[in-house]
């Protein structure tokens, strides 16, 4: 045991260590790694930019193990630095990575620089992506494999490329075990396609969250709901190893606004919607975000014309339907369309300047609040109709689905806008305390004055008694 522990310890290549300083000489300082271990490190790593020596015989330091051929050598720096050409020239033989700082975009890349050394760096090495404004780049500061070392280290190449797909890789092997069927994953949107939108989850596998599982509403355009760069949450629906395919979805996430039909809908019921497409069948009106109802082509009157029908339902349109059927187990609603200017169209949209409403918080945007009013009518509270403080939080104020109460200020059917108001409700309801409060005042004051009256009768009358 005592002479095993007598023993130089083996280390290899890229291995972190801690020895002690033993003696600076002329060009190195020795170090003792342990047992009868002993390393050198190049002095010129151990002074500061001034040539300050930053240790002292008997000062422990860390490094790494560069080289084992012809005695065991460290650097100090390399992890951050790489001060020297000897130590690059390591660096490169051991594969080890080096920090270093770019320093201008030159012709076909980078210019990099490690501390007094300098390197290039091709444009196609700076990442695993292509990058479309190399200048971005500029002033960071990196961890690069050399890849190329030449001419005693005048000619330097260097990849970050190389270390992200190692990174890349390992990273892969680790999100495979969390891409399962319904699992729930955060992720990166990289691109956006007519037919959806692919989803790094990490490492580099991706996914596909197609049209159809954006939204329960109807997408046509998934650049309406996503963005390259956005960071989302997405479940797994399904994972195809043979084929490599990833399906992911967004609306499984939150509620299936068909749970809540048969509490929100009835047979008879007239309300507003808003027409999404046609078929030969008929055409699909949606009555609420992710609910749509079909109004047969029997449904309506004949026209003389094959397809006339659809000229009565153009897409985009908002029309007063009467709800016929509701099938929530099929998902299927069917509905008829009133015809406009009738009484009975008039009843389904009765939303006026003036009304108190209750609703509830659809979504949030930079300048307002959203509330969805009832089917096909959403209104908007604008910031400075609120009633929120300068800074306060909307999502904290106004949950996402939580009722609110609002007067409508504005509705402008041409453009199909509602502007609502929370600010005005409590004004009014201000208002109305201060002329409670004003009546029930005038009252004790009446009623004050009517015993002082009776009091003032009374005493006459007892005095003239006494007289």
């Amino acid at each position: 045991m005592l002479e095993e522990s007598l023993q130089p310890k083996r280390y290899r290549e890229g291995d972190e260590i801690a020895g002690k300083v033993v003696a600076l000489g002329a060009d190195v300082a020795f170090v003792d790694v342990g047992g009868k271990g002993e390393a050198t490190i190049e002095l010129e790593e151990l002074t500061d930019p001034d040539g300050k020596m930053q240790v002292s015989v008997g000062d422990t330091v860390k490094a790494i193990v560069v080289s084992t051929a012809g005695g065991l050598k460290l650097s100090h720096k390399l992890a951050r630095h790489a001060a020297t050409r000897e130590a690059l020239r390591d660096a490169f033989e051991s594969g080890l990575p080096v920090e270093g700082r770019i320093e201008a975009v030159i012709k076909g890349g980078y210019e990099v620089r490690f501390s007094g050394q300098r390197a290039f760096c091709p444009i196609s090495q700076i990442g695993t992506t292509y990058t479309e404004d190399p200048a971005i780049h500029q002033g960071k500061v990196y961890l690069f494999r050399i890849v190329e070392y030449k001419g005693d280290g005048k000619n330097i190449v260097v990849s970050r490329r190389a270390l992200l797909e190692e990174e890349e890789r390992e990273r892969a092997v680790e999100v495979r075990k969390l891409v399962v069927k319904d699992a729930v994953l955060r992720g990166r949107v990289v691109s956006v396609r007519d037919y959806g939108a692919f989803v790094d989850l990490g490492g580099g596998i991706q996914g596909l969250l197609h049209v159809s599982e954006m939204g329960w509403s109807r997408v046509t355009d998934p650049a309406t709901v996503v963005r390259p760069g956005d960071e989302i949450t997405v479940k797994v629906l399904g994972v195809d190893e043979e084929k490599g395919k990833i399906s992911l979805g967004l609306k499984q996430l939150s509620a299936d606004p068909w749970s809540s039909v048969a509490s929100t809908f009835e047979v008879g019921q007239v309300l507003m919607g808003r027409v999404t497409r046609s078929a030969d069948f008929g055409a699909f009106i949606e009555l609420v975000p992710g609910i749509e109802g079909l109004a047969h082509v029997s449904t309506f009157p004949p026209t003389g014309k094959a397809d006339g029908w659809k000229a009565l339902v153009p897409a985009g349109e908002r029309l007063a339907v009467e709800i016929l059927s509701i099938d929530p187990d099929r998902k299927r609603i069917g509905v008829a369309v009133i015809e406009q200017g009738s009484a009975r169209a008039e009843k389904a949209e009765p939303i006026q300047p003036g009304a108190r409403l209750m609703g509830k918080v659809e979504r949030h945007e930079s300048y307002g609040v959203f509330v969805f009013l009832k089917a096909g009518s959403t209104g908007l509270i604008p910031l400075e109709e609120t009633g929120a403080e300068r800074d306060g939080d909307l999502r904290k104020l106004f949950p996402v689905g939580s009722d609110v109460e609002v007067i409508v200020l504005d509705v402008d059917p041409s453009n199909r806008r509602i502007r609502l108001s929370r600010k005005a409700l409590r004004e009014t309801a201000e208002r109305e305390e201060a002329r409670d409060y004003g009546a029930r005042q005038s009252a004790a004051e009446a009623q004050a004055g009517g015993f002082g009256s009776l009091a003032d009768t009374l005493r006459k009358a007892m005095e003239k008694r006494e007289k």
